[in-house]
């Protein structure tokens, strides 16, 4: 019996199967921006934002970008960015046009510009939206070491059930890089029907309900529409 197992050992090793290999570490760097710009100057901030996001594609490293402004509060943006690693982040950063970026936004914004570094805790491949489609991110902030421990399980299970719902393109929840407790859930759905029936499912009212006692601030959930 010993020698039928170092015989398939062997075979699995010849075969090129690594055994007890781990599956190589994601790298994969996502930031996630937030800017107000007075009334005045949203157009304006539009422009910027697409000749960013035009620009940002020629780099070495570029995965996505996609561009957000909140329902119900014009000229407030988020801009949520998707890079293969740390090393084409930080090369992206130097770039001259995402210096012009900022330069531009400076003289129209009347917020600064939060910039949040986060790390993938459970991500899966996206389905285009279209203009009826919504779009959510959602700040999850856990308190205390205990729920901290059991937070992304908790989030994984939530992505999962959410992925196989109708209407559902994207659903991916980042971890801060430095803080720990703190999440960020990306979702887009293919309309509000889509977004209703979530929030109405069980799986989603569970996860609340146990969020709730152990959530270090209210839950923060807001709804975007595409720039295009």
């Amino acid at each position: 019996m010993r020698a039928l197992k170092c015989l398939i050992v062997a075979g699995l090793i010849g075969a090129g199967v690594q055994i007890g290999a781990q599956a190589p570490a994601d790298t994969t760097v996502y930031a996630v921006s937030y800017v107000d710009v007075r009334p005045a100057g949203r157009s304006s901030a539009v422009g910027t934002l697409k000749q960013y996001r035009d620009a940002s594609r020629k780099d070495d490293g570029y995965e996505r970008i996609d561009l957000l402004e909140q329902v119900g509060w014009p000229g407030h943006f988020a801009v949520i960015e998707t890079w293969r690693d740390q090393k084409a982040f930080e090369a992206h950063g130097m770039a001259a046009h995402a210096k012009q970026y900022r330069d531009a936004l400076q003289p129209i914004r009347v917020s600064g510009y939060d910039q949040r570094p986060y790390k993938a805790l459970t991500v899966a491949p996206a389905a285009a939206g279209n203009t009826q489609s919504v779009y959510i991110v959602a700040h999850v902030d856990i308190a205390g070491q205990g729920a901290q421990a059991e937070a992304p399980a908790m989030l994984r299970r939530l992505a999962e059930a959410s992925r196989k719902e109708p209407g559902s393109l994207r659903f991916d929840v980042l971890q801060h890089m430095m803080r720990g407790n703190h999440f960020t859930v990306v979702e887009t759905w293919q309309s509000q029907a889509a977004l209703d029936a979530h929030a109405a499912a069980v799986h989603t009212k569970e996860y609340r309900d146990v969020l709730q006692p152990i959530s270090g601030s209210p839950l923060d959930e807001r709804l975007y529409r595409a720039v295009e």
